[in-house]
C-alpha cells in the first residue's frame, strides 16, 4: 500500500498510521521526524530548516518538499508507505505528484479522515496533560481518562489543560487547516484517489474501513 492520510487535528491520523505500520509493514513518513533527523544529521536541508524552527516559524514548502524528495530519491526508497502530515497544502501536493512521477511511483489512495470542526474541538478540548516537570503524559477524558480525576496515573501530579488544547486555539488551527487543505482534498478527489472515511467510528472500525476503501 502507498497511502496519504489527510485529516484535521484530532481526527486520528497518527493512530491509524501507527496501525498501518504495525500490522501491514508500511513505512511511516512524517515531516516532523524527517526534519528532526535532517537537523541531527546536519544535512543541507536540515541546516536551512533549523533556524526557521528555532524562530517558531513554519518551514516553507520548498524546504519540506526537498526533505520528502530526499526520502524518495534514496536508493532505499520505501516500497510501501503511509504519509501523515504531508502533503499539507495544494502546492505541496503538486510538488509531490511531480516527484512520484519522476520516480515511477503511484499512490494507491489519499484517505481523508472526515470529522466536523465541533467534534475536533470536543476531542482536543478533552485532553489533559501532566504538569509534572519530568512527565508530560497526556490523557483524554473521553477515550483514555486518568484513574483519578485530575491526577496523573504515572507520577501523581495535577493534570492541566495546555494552551494548544483550548477551544480558541483549536478553532484557529482549524481555520488554517481548511485554508491549506480543502483545495488539496479536491485535487485528489478530481484525480480519483480520494477515499472519504468517517473519523467518528471506533479505532478498529476506522482501520477496517480504510482497508476496504483501499482494497475494495
Amino acid at each position: 500500500m502507498r497511502l496519504v492520510l489527510v485529516g484535521a487535528p484530532g481526527s486520528g491520523k497518527g493512530t491509524q498510521a501507527e496501525l498501518l505500520v504495525r500490522r501491514h509493514g508500511l513505512k511511516a513518513i512524517g515531516t516532523g521526524d524527517i526534519l528532526r533527523a535532517a537537523i541531527r544529521d546536519n544535512t543541507p536541508v536540515g541546516r536551512q530548516a533549523e533556524p526557521i524552527l528555532r524562530q517558531g516559524r513554519l518551514v516553507p514548502d520548498r524546504i519540506v518538499n526537498d526533505l520528502i524528495a530526499e526520502v524518495f530519491r534514496d536508493p532505499d526508497q520505501p516500497a510501501a508507505f503511509v504519509l501523515d502530515g504531508y502533503p499539507r497544502t495544494y502546492a505541496q501536493a503538486i510538488a509531490f505528484d511531480a516527484l512520484l512521477n519522476l520516480q515511477f511511483i503511484k499512490l494507491d489512495a489519499v484517505v481523508h479522515l472526515a470529522v466536523k470542526d465541533d467534534e475536533v474541538v470536543r476531542r482536543i478540548g478533552s485532553r489533559r496533560c501532566c504538569g509534572g516537570p519530568n512527565c508530560g503524559v497526556c490523557y483524554n477524558l473521553l477515550a483514555r481518562p486518568p484513574k483519578t480525576d485530575g491526577i496523573c496515573d504515572r507520577c501523581g501530579h495535577p493534570l492541566i489543560i495546555r494552551d494548544d488544547d483550548r477551544e480558541e486555539t483549536v478553532r484557529r488551527r482549524l481555520v488554517e487547516f481548511h485554508a491549506n487543505t480543502d483545495q488539496l482534498i479536491e485535487h485528489y478527489r478530481l484525480r480519483g484517489l480520494l477515499r472519504e472515511i468517517s473519523a467518528l467510528d471506533p479505532v478498529e472500525t476506522i482501520h477496517a474501513n480504510i482497508l476496504k476503501a483501499v482494497n475494495p
